[in-house]
Order: structure tokens, then sequence, then C-alpha cells
């Protein structure tokens, strides 16, 4: 991606700011609300659960504006009979994810949105420990459901761990998704990442405007899942 250099080098500037993030956000549904959410959404509906960081709760954002709730207006749109359930939670690692899953997974999803990975690249966690908690999450979705469909949503790294840290962290996300056949977004921020104007003041969390254009990025992924 022609700005993914920019956007590598305010990844780079953030990395202190990322991990103190968790306990900074009271701007967006806490894992509590997913849960209360959760058990209000109708039983002839679908769970379309997004499971994520910052990116997926929407820092600095109202919920609404948040990619995940623009995906439900769509899913309204064409009415299909699903419920989205926003499980981001800001400074999520995947260890944390992994966690966290059994007590997030109250109620069977249908459709299952992982999102993680973004944190871990920062803070420079090895890429095989990353994996393993990847794996264990998708173990943990499949086991609570059988027939659950999962979408992995890819990330990219800057360079500043070296260049096979970044490779590696790369194409854990292809790698996964093959292993575990399940479908993949390549780049959650896709045409957003490295873009001034399309994000905030921080230069990494998106803006109102960078969120819809993740949600078409999502969309064109999910859309054909739901419609099937």
């Amino acid at each position: 991606m022609r700005n993914l250099p920019i956007f590598c080098a305010l990844l780079c500037s953030l990395i202190v700011l990322s991990c103190g993030e968790k306990n900074t956000n009271n701007e967006n549904p806490s894992t509590t609300n997913v849960v209360e959410n959760t058990k209000e959404t109708s039983v002839s509906n679908g769970v379309i659960m997004f499971y994520g960081t910052s990116l997926t709760a929407g820092l600095g954002l109202q919920q609404e504006e948040a990619y995940p709730a623009l995906i439900q207006k769509k899913i309204d749109s064409l009415d299909l009979p699903y419920q989205v359930v926003n499980a981001g939670l800001s400074g999520e690692t995947t260890a944390g994810g992994r966690s966290r899953i059994d007590w997030v997974l109250n109620q069977e999803v249908d459709v299952f949105i992982l999102e993680l990975g973004a944190n871990d690249g920062l803070r420079g966690v090895p890429v095989e420990e990353s994996r393993r908690n990847l794996q264990a999450i998708i173990d943990a979705v499949r086991e609570n459901n059988p027939d659950v469909r999962i979408i992995l949503a890819g990330m990219q790294m800057p360079p500043n761990f070296g260049r096979v840290y970044t490779e590696d962290f790369s194409r854990m996300f292809p790698e996964l998704a093959e292993d575990n056949d399940v479908l993949l977004i390549p780049f959650l921020l896709e045409n957003v990442g490295g873009i001034p104007e399309l994000n905030q003041r921080d230069g990494i969390h998106p803006t109102a405007e960078g969120q819809r254009i993740m949600a078409e990025t999502v969309w064109q992924v999910l859309k054909p899942e739901l419609q099937e």
C-alpha cells in the first residue's frame, strides 16, 4: 500500500501510547456491555461477534461510528437476520483475548470476526506466541459452535523489530486462515492507514470516515457469507 511507510512510522512512535490505552478508554463499550448486549439479542437472529482491539472498539469515537455498528446498518438495510456484538477492547493483545474468550462466548456465535494482533506487533511479542494465542481463540470459538463461520482480520507492522519479524508477522494471518480454513481480510486498514485525514490526531486510530472505509473492507468479505 502506498501509504504504508507513513503508517508504519506512526505506529512506531505510538508503542508507549498503545501499551497504556487499555486503561484509559472510557468512550467505548466494555466487555460487560458486550455480554449484556449479547443476552438481549433476539433468539431469532444470528450473532456476529467482532472480537478485537481499539480499532474495533472505535477509540475516540461514538459507538455508532465504529465499523461494527456501521456493519449493523448495512445488515439492517438488507433485512438480514443478524445482530452485531462489538467485543472490541482498547489495548487488547492476543493473550488478553485468549484469557477472556470463554467468558465472552456466553451464547452461540454464528459469525466471529477476529481482529487481534496489532498490539502484539507494537510490543514485539514473538510471532509464534501470538500465533498460539490466535489459534487457541479459533479453537475455543469452534468448540462453542462447530458450525461457526470465522473471519480473520490481517494486520501489518512497522519494521522497528527487523525485517524478519515484520515479514513473519504479516505471514501469520494468511497462514492461520489457510490452516484453519477461515476467511481472511488481508489488511483491515487498507486505504486508511497512513492517510492523515482518515486518522485522528494520534495518527493511528481512524476517524469516523476511516471507520466507514474499514466497514466497506470488512463488508466485502462478510456480505457473501450472510447472503448464502
